[in-house]
Protein backbone atom coordinates (compact mmCIF):
# COMPACT_ATOMS: atom_id res chain seq x y z
CA UNK A 1 0.00 0.00 0.00
CA UNK A 2 1.20 3.52 -0.79
CA UNK A 3 2.20 6.03 1.92
CA UNK A 4 -1.23 7.50 2.65
CA UNK A 5 0.22 10.40 4.66
CA UNK A 6 1.34 11.95 1.35
CA UNK A 7 -2.09 11.95 -0.28
CA UNK A 8 -4.69 12.26 2.50
CA UNK A 9 -4.90 16.06 2.64
CA UNK A 10 -6.92 18.42 4.83
CA UNK A 11 -10.03 18.29 2.64
CA UNK A 12 -9.54 15.48 0.13
CA UNK A 13 -7.27 12.77 -1.24
CA UNK A 14 -4.86 13.89 -3.94
CA UNK A 15 -1.60 12.63 -5.43
CA UNK A 16 0.44 11.70 -8.49
CA UNK A 17 -0.91 8.72 -10.44
CA UNK A 18 0.20 5.96 -10.12
CA UNK A 19 3.25 6.54 -7.91
CA UNK A 20 1.22 8.00 -5.00
CA UNK A 21 -2.40 7.25 -5.86
CA UNK A 22 -3.49 4.14 -7.74
CA UNK A 23 -6.33 1.65 -8.10
CA UNK A 24 -5.27 -0.22 -4.95
CA UNK A 25 -5.63 2.92 -2.85
CA UNK A 26 -8.95 3.79 -4.52
CA UNK A 27 -10.30 0.27 -3.91
CA UNK A 28 -9.29 0.31 -0.26
CA UNK A 29 -10.74 3.80 0.20
CA UNK A 30 -14.06 2.68 -1.28
CA UNK A 31 -14.22 -0.20 1.19
CA UNK A 32 -13.22 1.99 4.16
CA UNK A 33 -15.68 4.72 3.11
CA UNK A 34 -18.59 2.27 3.22
CA UNK A 35 -17.37 0.74 6.50
CA UNK A 36 -17.04 4.11 8.22
CA UNK A 37 -20.45 5.37 7.13
CA UNK A 38 -22.31 2.07 7.34
CA UNK A 39 -23.66 2.93 3.90
CA UNK A 40 -25.72 0.50 1.85
CA UNK A 41 -25.78 2.79 -1.22
CA UNK A 42 -23.43 5.51 -2.50
CA UNK A 43 -23.01 7.67 -5.61
CA UNK A 44 -19.86 8.43 -7.63
CA UNK A 45 -18.87 10.75 -10.46
CA UNK A 46 -15.58 11.49 -12.20
CA UNK A 47 -13.86 14.15 -14.29
CA UNK A 48 -12.22 13.85 -17.73
CA UNK A 49 -8.74 12.77 -16.64
CA UNK A 50 -7.53 9.56 -18.25
CA UNK A 51 -7.01 7.93 -14.86
CA UNK A 52 -10.43 8.90 -13.47
CA UNK A 53 -12.45 6.05 -15.02
CA UNK A 54 -10.25 3.21 -13.66
CA UNK A 55 -9.92 4.90 -10.26
CA UNK A 56 -13.69 5.36 -9.96
CA UNK A 57 -14.20 1.73 -11.00
CA UNK A 58 -11.69 0.52 -8.38
CA UNK A 59 -13.41 2.61 -5.69
CA UNK A 60 -16.74 1.06 -6.70
CA UNK A 61 -15.19 -2.42 -6.40
CA UNK A 62 -14.12 -1.60 -2.86
CA UNK A 63 -17.54 -0.23 -1.98
CA UNK A 64 -19.45 -3.20 -3.43
CA UNK A 65 -17.09 -5.61 -1.67
CA UNK A 66 -18.54 -4.25 1.58
CA UNK A 67 -22.15 -4.74 0.47
CA UNK A 68 -22.94 -1.24 -0.79
CA UNK A 69 -24.70 -0.56 -4.09
CA UNK A 70 -23.09 2.11 -6.26
CA UNK A 71 -24.90 4.66 -8.42
CA UNK A 72 -22.30 5.64 -11.03
CA UNK A 73 -23.14 9.07 -12.43
CA UNK A 74 -20.18 8.97 -14.82
CA UNK A 75 -18.70 12.17 -16.22
CA UNK A 76 -19.61 15.21 -14.15
CA UNK A 77 -18.45 18.29 -12.32
CA UNK A 78 -17.86 18.27 -8.59
CA UNK A 79 -21.02 20.27 -7.99
CA UNK A 80 -22.93 17.66 -10.01
CA UNK A 81 -21.67 15.08 -7.51
CA UNK A 82 -22.83 17.33 -4.66
CA UNK A 83 -26.22 17.59 -6.38
CA UNK A 84 -26.35 13.79 -6.57
CA UNK A 85 -25.41 13.37 -2.90
CA UNK A 86 -28.00 15.97 -1.92
CA UNK A 87 -30.92 15.04 -4.14
CA UNK A 88 -30.48 11.28 -3.71
CA UNK A 89 -29.51 11.65 -0.02
CA UNK A 90 -26.47 9.41 -0.52
CA UNK A 91 -22.80 9.55 0.45
CA UNK A 92 -20.71 10.49 -2.57
CA UNK A 93 -17.24 10.31 -4.08
CA UNK A 94 -15.92 12.57 -6.84
CA UNK A 95 -12.78 11.58 -8.74
CA UNK A 96 -10.83 14.68 -9.69
CA UNK A 97 -7.66 16.57 -8.93
CA UNK A 98 -9.46 19.84 -9.68
CA UNK A 99 -6.94 22.37 -11.04
CA UNK A 100 -3.83 20.24 -10.49
CA UNK A 101 -1.66 19.18 -13.48
CA UNK A 102 -2.52 16.11 -15.55
CA UNK A 103 -0.30 13.69 -13.63
CA UNK A 104 -2.47 14.13 -10.49
CA UNK A 105 -5.79 12.69 -9.49
CA UNK A 106 -7.80 12.49 -6.30
CA UNK A 107 -11.08 12.01 -4.47
CA UNK A 108 -13.50 14.43 -2.84
CA UNK A 109 -15.76 12.59 -0.40
CA UNK A 110 -19.01 13.62 1.23
CA UNK A 111 -21.76 12.21 3.43
CA UNK A 112 -25.44 12.07 2.54
CA UNK A 113 -26.78 15.52 1.77
CA UNK A 114 -23.35 16.62 0.47
CA UNK A 115 -21.95 17.13 4.01
CA UNK A 116 -18.16 17.42 3.63
CA UNK A 117 -15.64 14.81 4.74
CA UNK A 118 -12.25 16.24 5.73
CA UNK A 119 -9.52 15.29 8.17
CA UNK A 120 -11.65 16.21 11.19
CA UNK A 121 -14.88 14.76 9.83
CA UNK A 122 -13.98 11.27 8.64
CA UNK A 123 -10.95 11.35 6.37
CA UNK A 124 -8.53 10.50 9.17
CA UNK A 125 -10.74 7.56 10.20
CA UNK A 126 -10.86 6.28 6.60
CA UNK A 127 -7.07 6.39 6.41
CA UNK A 128 -6.78 4.59 9.77
CA UNK A 129 -9.16 1.86 8.60
CA UNK A 130 -7.09 1.27 5.48
CA UNK A 131 -3.82 1.19 7.38
CA UNK A 132 -5.20 -1.20 9.99
CA UNK A 133 -6.60 -3.56 7.37
CA UNK A 134 -10.30 -3.64 6.51
CA UNK A 135 -12.09 -6.69 7.97
CA UNK A 136 -13.47 -9.19 5.49
CA UNK A 137 -17.13 -8.73 4.62
CA UNK A 138 -19.09 -11.99 4.24
CA UNK A 139 -22.46 -10.66 3.17
CA UNK A 140 -23.93 -10.06 -0.28
CA UNK A 141 -21.74 -7.86 -2.49
CA UNK A 142 -23.29 -4.71 -3.86
CA UNK A 143 -24.08 -3.82 -7.45
CA UNK A 144 -23.14 -0.94 -9.76
CA UNK A 145 -25.77 0.86 -11.82
CA UNK A 146 -25.21 3.84 -14.10
CA UNK A 147 -27.39 6.94 -14.01
CA UNK A 148 -27.09 10.15 -16.03
CA UNK A 149 -27.94 13.05 -13.69
CA UNK A 150 -26.90 15.93 -15.93
CA UNK A 151 -30.41 17.05 -16.91
CA UNK A 152 -31.67 16.82 -13.31
CA UNK A 153 -28.66 18.84 -12.15
CA UNK A 154 -29.25 21.52 -14.78
CA UNK A 155 -32.98 21.80 -13.96
CA UNK A 156 -32.22 22.15 -10.25
CA UNK A 157 -29.69 24.94 -10.76
CA UNK A 158 -32.06 26.81 -13.07
CA UNK A 159 -34.79 26.51 -10.42
CA UNK A 160 -32.64 28.40 -7.91
CA UNK A 161 -32.02 31.56 -9.98
CA UNK A 162 -34.72 33.52 -11.80
CA UNK A 163 -33.43 34.10 -15.32
CA UNK A 164 -36.79 34.93 -16.90
CA UNK A 165 -36.77 38.21 -18.74
CA UNK A 166 -33.00 38.73 -18.92
CA UNK A 167 -31.78 40.61 -21.99
CA UNK A 168 -29.67 38.87 -24.65
CA UNK A 169 -26.01 38.61 -23.65
CA UNK A 170 -22.83 37.57 -25.44
CA UNK A 171 -20.86 35.28 -23.10
CA UNK A 172 -17.38 33.85 -23.61
CA UNK A 173 -16.81 30.71 -21.53
CA UNK A 174 -13.35 29.19 -20.98
CA UNK A 175 -13.83 25.62 -19.75
CA UNK A 176 -10.07 24.98 -19.65
CA UNK A 177 -10.69 21.53 -21.22
CA UNK A 178 -12.39 20.62 -17.95
CA UNK A 179 -15.85 19.56 -16.88
CA UNK A 180 -17.51 22.90 -17.63
CA UNK A 181 -17.30 21.82 -21.26
CA UNK A 182 -19.96 19.24 -20.38
CA UNK A 183 -22.05 21.12 -17.82
CA UNK A 184 -22.20 24.65 -19.27
CA UNK A 185 -24.20 23.62 -22.38
CA UNK A 186 -26.59 21.57 -20.22
CA UNK A 187 -27.28 24.46 -17.82
CA UNK A 188 -27.29 27.46 -20.18
CA UNK A 189 -29.16 25.91 -23.11
CA UNK A 190 -32.36 27.78 -23.90
CA UNK A 191 -31.37 31.09 -22.31
CA UNK A 192 -31.05 34.25 -24.44
CA UNK A 193 -27.27 33.90 -24.46
CA UNK A 194 -24.81 33.74 -27.32
CA UNK A 195 -22.17 31.38 -25.94
CA UNK A 196 -18.67 31.60 -27.40
CA UNK A 197 -16.96 28.41 -26.21
CA UNK A 198 -13.26 28.15 -25.47
CA UNK A 199 -11.56 24.84 -24.78
CA UNK A 200 -14.77 22.85 -24.30
CA UNK A 201 -13.12 19.62 -25.47
CA UNK A 202 -12.72 17.32 -22.46
CA UNK A 203 -8.98 16.71 -22.20
CA UNK A 204 -7.28 15.90 -18.92
CA UNK A 205 -3.86 16.72 -20.38
CA UNK A 206 -4.91 20.42 -20.41
CA UNK A 207 -3.33 21.26 -23.78
CA UNK A 208 -4.19 24.98 -23.74
CA UNK A 209 -3.52 26.16 -20.19
CA UNK A 210 -3.85 24.90 -16.62
CA UNK A 211 -7.47 24.72 -15.48
CA UNK A 212 -6.73 27.00 -12.54
CA UNK A 213 -8.39 30.40 -13.02
CA UNK A 214 -7.05 31.85 -9.77
CA UNK A 215 -3.74 32.29 -11.64
CA UNK A 216 -4.02 35.40 -13.83
CA UNK A 217 -1.93 33.82 -16.60
CA UNK A 218 -4.67 31.24 -17.14
CA UNK A 219 -7.24 33.99 -17.78
CA UNK A 220 -5.33 35.78 -20.56
CA UNK A 221 -6.98 33.84 -23.39
CA UNK A 222 -10.42 34.61 -21.95
CA UNK A 223 -9.60 38.29 -21.49
CA UNK A 224 -8.42 38.57 -25.09
CA UNK A 225 -11.48 36.76 -26.42
CA UNK A 226 -13.91 38.98 -24.48
CA UNK A 227 -12.29 42.08 -25.96
CA UNK A 228 -12.07 40.64 -29.48
CA UNK A 229 -15.69 39.46 -29.49
CA UNK A 230 -17.13 42.56 -27.83
CA UNK A 231 -18.69 40.23 -25.26
CA UNK A 232 -20.71 41.31 -22.25
CA UNK A 233 -18.93 38.92 -19.86
CA UNK A 234 -16.38 36.11 -19.66
CA UNK A 235 -16.61 33.06 -17.40
CA UNK A 236 -13.72 30.72 -16.52
CA UNK A 237 -14.04 27.43 -14.65
CA UNK A 238 -11.45 25.21 -13.03
CA UNK A 239 -10.93 21.56 -13.97
CA UNK A 240 -13.81 20.11 -11.97
CA UNK A 241 -15.97 23.22 -12.55
CA UNK A 242 -16.74 23.92 -8.89
CA UNK A 243 -15.04 27.34 -9.09
CA UNK A 244 -15.94 30.22 -11.38
CA UNK A 245 -14.02 33.40 -12.18
CA UNK A 246 -15.48 36.38 -14.05
CA UNK A 247 -14.04 38.82 -16.60
CA UNK A 248 -15.94 42.02 -17.37
CA UNK A 249 -16.69 43.53 -20.80
CA UNK A 250 -13.35 45.38 -20.77
CA UNK A 251 -11.47 42.12 -20.29
CA UNK A 252 -10.67 43.01 -16.67
CA UNK A 253 -10.60 40.25 -14.04
CA UNK A 254 -13.34 40.64 -11.42
CA UNK A 255 -12.30 39.83 -7.85
CA UNK A 256 -14.18 36.88 -6.33
CA UNK A 257 -14.78 39.17 -3.34
CA UNK A 258 -16.83 41.39 -5.65
CA UNK A 259 -18.83 38.37 -6.85
CA UNK A 260 -19.36 37.38 -3.20
CA UNK A 261 -20.75 40.85 -2.48
CA UNK A 262 -23.01 40.77 -5.55
CA UNK A 263 -24.50 37.37 -4.76
CA UNK A 264 -24.83 38.26 -1.07
CA UNK A 265 -26.86 41.35 -1.97
CA UNK A 266 -29.11 39.30 -4.26
CA UNK A 267 -29.70 36.70 -1.55
CA UNK A 268 -30.45 39.41 1.00
CA UNK A 269 -33.08 40.91 -1.30
CA UNK A 270 -34.70 37.49 -1.45
CA UNK A 271 -34.32 36.83 2.27
CA UNK A 272 -33.92 40.05 4.29
CA UNK A 273 -31.86 39.78 7.46
CA UNK A 274 -30.17 36.53 6.40
CA UNK A 275 -26.70 35.47 7.52
CA UNK A 276 -23.84 35.57 5.00
CA UNK A 277 -20.55 33.72 5.58
CA UNK A 278 -17.20 35.07 4.39
CA UNK A 279 -13.68 33.90 5.13
CA UNK A 280 -10.81 35.91 6.60
CA UNK A 281 -9.25 36.93 3.28
CA UNK A 282 -12.38 38.19 1.52
CA UNK A 283 -12.43 41.97 1.05
CA UNK A 284 -13.71 44.02 3.97
CA UNK A 285 -16.23 45.40 1.48
CA UNK A 286 -18.19 42.15 1.83
CA UNK A 287 -19.12 42.36 5.53
CA UNK A 288 -19.62 46.11 5.18
CA UNK A 289 -22.11 45.65 2.36
CA UNK A 290 -23.89 42.78 4.10
CA UNK A 291 -24.37 44.89 7.21
CA UNK A 292 -25.49 47.91 5.15
CA UNK A 293 -28.13 45.74 3.46
CA UNK A 294 -29.45 44.50 6.79
CA UNK A 295 -27.78 41.09 6.76
CA UNK A 296 -25.59 39.39 9.34
CA UNK A 297 -21.96 38.87 8.22
CA UNK A 298 -20.12 35.98 9.87
CA UNK A 299 -16.36 35.56 9.42
CA UNK A 300 -14.72 32.14 9.32
CA UNK A 301 -11.53 30.32 8.41
CA UNK A 302 -10.47 29.58 4.84
CA UNK A 303 -11.64 26.19 3.55
CA UNK A 304 -14.88 24.52 2.56
CA UNK A 305 -15.22 22.41 5.70
CA UNK A 306 -15.15 25.52 7.90
CA UNK A 307 -17.53 27.46 5.63
CA UNK A 308 -20.04 24.60 5.46
CA UNK A 309 -19.90 23.95 9.20
CA UNK A 310 -20.53 27.63 9.95
CA UNK A 311 -23.37 27.74 7.45
CA UNK A 312 -24.96 24.78 9.19
CA UNK A 313 -24.49 26.37 12.63
CA UNK A 314 -25.88 29.78 11.65
CA UNK A 315 -28.40 28.83 8.97
CA UNK A 316 -26.56 31.12 6.55
CA UNK A 317 -28.09 31.48 3.10
CA UNK A 318 -24.78 32.01 1.27
CA UNK A 319 -21.02 31.90 1.73
CA UNK A 320 -18.13 33.14 -0.41
CA UNK A 321 -14.39 32.70 -0.56
CA UNK A 322 -11.72 34.71 -2.37
CA UNK A 323 -10.62 31.51 -4.13
CA UNK A 324 -13.76 31.53 -6.28
CA UNK A 325 -15.73 29.01 -4.20
CA UNK A 326 -19.35 30.04 -3.56
CA UNK A 327 -21.67 28.11 -1.23
CA UNK A 328 -25.47 28.05 -1.23
CA UNK A 329 -27.80 26.89 1.52
CA UNK A 330 -30.35 25.80 -1.08
CA UNK A 331 -27.68 23.67 -2.77
CA UNK A 332 -27.09 21.62 0.38
CA UNK A 333 -24.58 24.24 1.58
CA UNK A 334 -22.24 22.99 -1.16
CA UNK A 335 -20.17 25.09 -3.53
CA UNK A 336 -21.14 25.56 -7.16
CA UNK A 337 -19.31 27.74 -9.65
CA UNK A 338 -22.16 27.27 -12.09
CA UNK A 339 -24.75 28.56 -9.63
CA UNK A 340 -22.62 31.62 -8.92
CA UNK A 341 -22.33 32.21 -12.68
CA UNK A 342 -26.13 32.07 -13.02
CA UNK A 343 -26.47 34.76 -10.34
CA UNK A 344 -24.02 37.03 -12.20
CA UNK A 345 -25.79 36.44 -15.53
CA UNK A 346 -29.17 37.17 -13.92
CA UNK A 347 -27.87 40.40 -12.38
CA UNK A 348 -26.19 41.54 -15.60
CA UNK A 349 -29.13 40.58 -17.82
CA UNK A 350 -31.65 42.23 -15.51
CA UNK A 351 -30.35 45.74 -16.24
CA UNK A 352 -29.02 47.58 -19.25
CA UNK A 353 -25.57 48.71 -18.14
CA UNK A 354 -22.21 46.96 -18.60
CA UNK A 355 -20.85 44.54 -16.02
CA UNK A 356 -18.11 46.95 -14.92
CA UNK A 357 -20.73 49.56 -14.05
CA UNK A 358 -22.91 47.04 -12.24
CA UNK A 359 -20.00 45.89 -10.09
CA UNK A 360 -18.37 49.26 -9.49
CA UNK A 361 -19.97 49.78 -6.09
CA UNK A 362 -18.69 46.47 -4.74
CA UNK A 363 -14.96 47.12 -5.32
CA UNK A 364 -14.16 49.54 -2.51
CA UNK A 365 -10.53 48.73 -1.75
CA UNK A 366 -7.24 47.75 -3.38
CA UNK A 367 -6.18 44.14 -2.87
CA UNK A 368 -2.91 42.32 -3.45
CA UNK A 369 -4.35 38.92 -4.26
CA UNK A 370 -2.78 35.90 -2.61
CA UNK A 371 1.04 35.90 -2.63
CA UNK A 372 2.96 32.76 -1.66
CA UNK A 373 6.42 32.76 -0.11
CA UNK A 374 8.46 29.62 0.52
CA UNK A 375 9.81 29.59 4.09
CA UNK A 376 11.72 27.15 6.28
CA UNK A 377 9.65 27.81 9.40
CA UNK A 378 6.20 29.31 8.85
CA UNK A 379 5.39 29.77 12.54
CA UNK A 380 8.69 31.57 13.18
CA UNK A 381 8.13 33.97 10.28
CA UNK A 382 4.56 34.67 11.39
CA UNK A 383 5.80 35.37 14.92
CA UNK A 384 8.36 37.86 13.60
CA UNK A 385 5.72 39.69 11.58
CA UNK A 386 3.32 39.74 14.54
CA UNK A 387 5.99 41.34 16.76
CA UNK A 388 6.84 43.92 14.11
CA UNK A 389 3.22 45.14 13.96
CA UNK A 390 2.28 44.70 17.61
CA UNK A 391 2.65 48.40 18.41
CA UNK A 392 1.09 49.65 15.21
CA UNK A 393 -2.02 47.49 14.92
CA UNK A 394 -5.54 48.60 15.74
CA UNK A 395 -6.59 44.94 15.93
CA UNK A 396 -4.92 41.52 15.80
CA UNK A 397 -6.60 38.11 15.64
CA UNK A 398 -5.59 34.51 15.04
CA UNK A 399 -8.81 32.99 13.69
CA UNK A 400 -6.87 31.72 10.67
CA UNK A 401 -3.16 32.49 10.77
CA UNK A 402 -2.40 36.11 11.63
CA UNK A 403 -4.74 38.97 10.70
CA UNK A 404 -3.54 42.51 11.48
CA UNK A 405 -5.64 45.65 10.99
CA UNK A 406 -3.98 49.08 10.93
CA UNK A 407 -5.43 52.49 11.87
CA UNK A 408 -5.45 53.71 8.24
CA UNK A 409 -7.94 50.97 7.29
CA UNK A 410 -5.44 48.65 5.63
CA UNK A 411 -5.06 45.06 6.83
CA UNK A 412 -3.31 41.81 6.02
CA UNK A 413 -3.67 38.11 6.67
CA UNK A 414 -0.68 35.78 6.80
CA UNK A 415 -1.34 32.07 7.12
CA UNK A 416 0.58 28.84 6.50
CA UNK A 417 -0.33 26.40 3.76
CA UNK A 418 -1.86 23.10 4.89
CA UNK A 419 0.25 21.08 2.47
CA UNK A 420 3.39 23.03 1.47
CA UNK A 421 6.19 25.00 3.18
CA UNK A 422 4.53 28.25 2.20
CA UNK A 423 3.16 31.37 3.81
CA UNK A 424 0.16 32.89 2.04
CA UNK A 425 -0.19 36.67 2.23
CA UNK A 426 -3.27 38.76 1.43
CA UNK A 427 -3.20 42.54 1.81
CA UNK A 428 -5.92 45.15 1.36
CA UNK A 429 -5.65 48.93 1.52
CA UNK A 430 -7.74 52.04 0.99
CA UNK A 431 -5.90 52.61 -2.30
CA UNK A 432 -3.15 51.03 -4.39
CA UNK A 433 -0.38 53.07 -2.79
CA UNK A 434 -1.18 52.07 0.79
CA UNK A 435 -1.74 48.44 -0.19
CA UNK A 436 1.58 48.23 -2.07
CA UNK A 437 3.53 49.82 0.79
CA UNK A 438 2.17 47.33 3.31
CA UNK A 439 2.55 44.36 0.94
CA UNK A 440 6.19 45.13 0.15
CA UNK A 441 7.04 45.78 3.80
CA UNK A 442 5.75 42.36 4.84
CA UNK A 443 7.35 40.51 1.93
CA UNK A 444 10.75 42.04 2.63
CA UNK A 445 10.43 40.81 6.22
CA UNK A 446 9.40 37.29 5.19
CA UNK A 447 11.82 36.84 2.30
CA UNK A 448 14.79 38.52 3.95
CA UNK A 449 15.58 41.08 1.31
CA UNK A 450 14.24 43.49 -1.29
CA UNK A 451 12.64 41.84 -4.32
CA UNK A 452 10.43 42.94 -7.17
CA UNK A 453 6.86 42.12 -6.20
Amino acid sequence: MRDLSRIFKAYDVRGVVPSEFDAEVARATGAAFVRLLGADRIVTAHDMRESSVPLAAAFAEGATSQGADVVAAGLGSTDLLYFAAGSLDLPGAMFTASHNPARYNGMKLCRSGAAPIGQQTGLAEIRALIEAGIPEYTGRPGTVTTRDLRDDYARHLRSLVDLTGIRPLKVVVDAGNGMAGLTVPAVLDGLPLTIIPMYFELDGSFPNHEANPIEPANLRDLQAAVRAEGADIGLAFDGDADRCFVVDERGEIVSPSVITALVAERELRREPGATIIHNVIVSRAVPELVAERGGVPVRTRVGHSFIKAEMARTGAVFGGEHSGHFYFRDFWRADSGMLAALHVLAALGGQQGPLSGLLGGYARYAASGEINSEVADAELEMSKVAKAYAGRASDVDHLDGLTVSLPDGSWFNLRPSNTEPLLRLNVEGRDDASMCRLRDEILVSIRGGRETF
